[in-house]
């Protein structure tokens, strides 16, 4: 039995994608917690931008939204909204947009608006927020969610964000589209040609057929696998400590002014 969590596998491994000196676009939730794992372990010099409009933010706790007061509080500067997307973004100045989704298909197209019919939901999302953009116009663009035949879809129930979709070079998307998808089960990769995520590197104790079993379609398994060493003891120090200072920093009263 191995002594780390599969969340705990996959945050580590997005965590090692990014470099010191990347401008990061950063999501709220799981890209969160991959980089700020990333900037205090290997990349202190990881700059973090959140659509709230804080640059090179260095929060001691992950933040619960985009307008979290820690998120400001530790920014190197704040700067308008508008000004994120055209100064940064439109650009050409993000190096990674870190997402995640509720649904992606084979192509890394992602839906983060509603589970079944746009007219009637089952399901209603929190919506696009600036994922259309980062997806159109970041260098590349990581993508960390967890596996499941409900999440990993033959057919998007409403695509809110495009990856390697059919037209994107004559879309204006200028950027270079979804380069890695992290799961808790591996890590999938697109193809060249096609654009088709292709299962390319496996986990510790996790057979690529469990892998295949966890996606919506019939994943293609690259010839020559790769394997991800498991998490250092440093990794899952630096990780769980900032999981806790979190943890007790959400349970703390709100202390209003007298």
């Amino acid at each position: 039995m191995s002594d780390y969590s599969r969340d705990e596998m996959m945050t580590v491994a997005a965590a090692r994608l990014l470099w010191d000196g990347c401008i990061t676009f950063v999501g709220i939730g799981l890209p969160s917690a991959a980089c700020n794992l990333a900037r205090l372990s290997h990349a202190p010099g990881l700059v973090l931008i959140y659509e709230s409009g804080t640059i090179n933010t260095r929060p001691t706790v992950l933040p619960l939204s985009i307008g979290d007061g820690e998120l400001a509080e530790t920014a190197a500067c704040v700067v308008p909204l508008p000004d994120i997307f055209s100064d940064y973004l439109q650009a050409g100045r993000i190096d990674v947009g870190f997402l995640g989704a509720a649904q992606i298909d084979r192509h890394g197209n992602l839906n983060s608006t509603v589970i079944g019919p746009y007219g009637k939901p089952r399901t209603r999302l929190p919506g696009a927020g600036g994922a259309t953009e980062i997806a159109a116009q970041a260098k590349q663009v990581f993508i960390v969610m967890k596996a499941s035949p409900r999440s990993f879809v033959p057919r998007l129930d409403f695509q809110t964000s495009g990856g390697h979709f059919a037209g994107r070079a004559a879309s204006g998307a200028r950027g270079g589209g979804p380069a890695v998808v992290v799961t808790d089960v591996g890590i999938l990769k697109p193809q060249a040609a096609s654009g088709e995520l292709v299962l390319t590197v496996l986990y510790p104790g996790i057979p690529a057929e469990e892998a295949r079993a966890a996606i919506g379609w019939p994943l293609t398994i690259a010839q020559e696998l790769e394997s991800m060493p498991a998490p250092t003891a440093a990794e899952l120090a630096v990780l769980r400590a900032l999981e806790a200072r979190t943890a007790a920093a959400h349970r703390q009263p709100v202390r209003l002014p007298t």
